[in-house]
């Protein structure tokens, strides 16, 4: 199974520092949960991706959002 892996930028909801993350987007839509690399709070994260394996959408949330 070939995996695309997608670098992108966020903004930790936490600490406010821009952070990359890497999207798997051949796992179709997901959420989960990843450390801010700065200041280590998890961040909820939801993703969007269409049919066609493209990136719709990023979400990146406090657990107390």
């Amino acid at each position: 199974m070939l995996h695309i892996q997608d670098e992108t930028q966020i903004t930790c909801p936490y600490c406010g520092e821009t952070i990359s993350i890497l999207i798997d987007s051949s796992a179709g839509s997901q959420e989960y949960h990843e450390d801010c690399s700065v200041c280590c709070t998890p961040i909820f994260f939801s993703i969007a991706i269409d049919h066609e394996g493209n990136l719709i959408q990023i979400e990146a949330k406090r657990d107390d959002d």
